[in-house]
């Protein structure tokens, strides 16, 4: 279960829990030889315990947590630095903070507070003694390498399956083609030399924009598209994490081509201010997307503190997630999904850097059922999702899960264990709503 406590602020969402549910059942696949397993995402990437105060902090979420309290309030010892004026950039992140800052506060203290009530946030660690995972991920090595193979016609740029009908992997061509899981199982399957955990009914293309096109050629039109692009900043450029695009280039992106008629486009975007205003005024406006709401991925510890103060002049624990409508004409065609603003989405957040919590069911109510879902600049797999990326596959490496064989084909429903095609079932309960 993903969406553990509803409300009308916003949501607790359980990250590691919505991971480890698509993948209770998977095959695994060496050779023609399978065999079945269950698969759970490490839970340690999400044990992050303690809030990271610097500073003197005047509110924090605790819901009488008076121990938390305290030692979020103890003065910290400060360097003495030279008074100098704020620029542009800092005054509009402060005003920005001063708008939105009760919001925050008032809506994460409802929703710790419950989440509490339900047994979450107690601040419980697992006893795990192995190390984060820190796979090196080469992927965008790859597609850089595979610009240099020929293009494919457009005519034969079809969807290929992961597994072929009777059950063995294909050639497949990841950098041109669309790759698809069409069965009700997760499988686990070597790629590249690697071995990936790939969810049931998912698809995805592993290329950067010079390769994009068999994205477009695919011919789906989608109802939800997610967007969290590498923003260029400071961190980026002296860690080299991960390489960043110049906002310009995300025009570039053929959302028009991809959006269905009133699709819901869903940006993430960093606290720097001049991105929101390049996503709200420029970016949306130039692929006809109109924007109706901001949203906030609001970060907490395991139990229930801001993972970093709140008025930490410096990073703040929350992003801001811009939503829009593609193409949309009317008042009657926005009032069947209506959306609204600065609406919370609060968890723990992992510790594996650019891990973003899943959308898919904070975002359902708003496209309806059976929507068509795309992300880009996709870092991990969903299950009936499209992705794209040039790291699309980096969470989806086996380092990140824990597999346990299954004893006997007994755990896995015939029809399933034969990898046949299908719609994924999964059970969910019925999250708790608060007002």
């Amino acid at each position: 279960m993903s969406v553990v406590v509803p409300s009308t602020r916003g949501c607790f969402v359980d990250a590691c829990s919505f991971i480890d549910q698509c993948y209770s059942r998977c095959i695994r696949w060496r050779g023609d030889q399978k065999s079945p397993v269950s698969c759970c995402f490490k839970r340690l990437c999400f044990q992050m315990s303690e809030s990271h105060f610097s500073v003197n902090v005047s509110a924090a979420p605790h819901g009488g947590n008076r121990d938390a309290l305290q030692k979020a309030d103890r003065p910290a010892k400060k360097r003495k630095r030279k008074h100098r004026e704020l620029n542009q950039g800092e005054i509009d992140s402060r005003a920005f903070h001063e708008k939105i800052r009760s919001a925050i506060l008032e809506g994460t203290k409802s929703l710790v507070d419950s989440a509490k009530l339900l047994g979450h946030l107690n601040g419980e660690m697992e006893a795990v003694k192995e190390a984060l995972p820190c796979q090196a991920c080469n992927l965008a090595s790859l597609c850089d390498m595979a610009k240099e193979l020929p293009l494919v016609d457009e005519k034969e740029v079809c969807p290929q399956l992961l597994v072929d009908e009777g059950g063995c992997m294909s050639n497949l061509d990841l950098f041109s083609r669309v790759t698809e899981n069409a069965v009700d199982l997760a499988s686990v399957v070597t790629l590249m030399g690697e071995e990936y955990v790939i969810p049931p009914h998912s698809a995805f293309l592993l290329s950067d924009f010079t390769r994009i096109q068999p994205l477009v050629h695919y011919g789906k039109r989608f109802d939800l598209i997610v967007i969290d692009p590498p923003w260029e900043n400071k961190s980026v450029k002296r860690s080299r994490r991960y390489s960043s695009l110049p906002s310009s280039q995300l025009r570039r992106l053929p959302v028009p081509c991809l959006a269905s008629p009133n699709s819901l486009v869903v940006t993430w975007v960093t606290n720097r201010p001049s991105h929101l205003r390049f996503v709200c005024e420029e970016l949306y406006p130039h692929w006809g997307v109109q924007v109706v709401a901001e949203w906030y991925w609001v970060k907490v510890t395991t139990a229930g503190q801001f993972v970093f103060p709140l008025d930490s002049p410096h990073k703040k624990p929350y992003e801001t997630l811009v939503l829009g409508r593609y193409g949309s004409s009317s008042s009657s065609e926005t009032s069947k999904f209506p959306l609204e603003d600065q609406r919370l989405i609060v968890s723990v957040p992992s510790s594996l850097h650019s891990q973003k919590p899943s959308l898919a069911e904070v975002l359902k109510p708003y496209v309806g059922a059976g929507a068509k879902c795309l992300e880009l600049f996709a870092r991990n797999l969903q299950p009936g999702w499209t992705s794209w990326g040039n790291e699309v596959l980096r969470f989806q490496h086996t380092s990140y899960f824990t597999l346990t064989p299954l004893d006997d084909q007994a755990d896995t429903p015939k029809d399933e264990a034969t990898g046949s095609p299908g719609k994924p079932s999964h059970r969910h309960r019925s999250p708790t709503t608060v007002e």
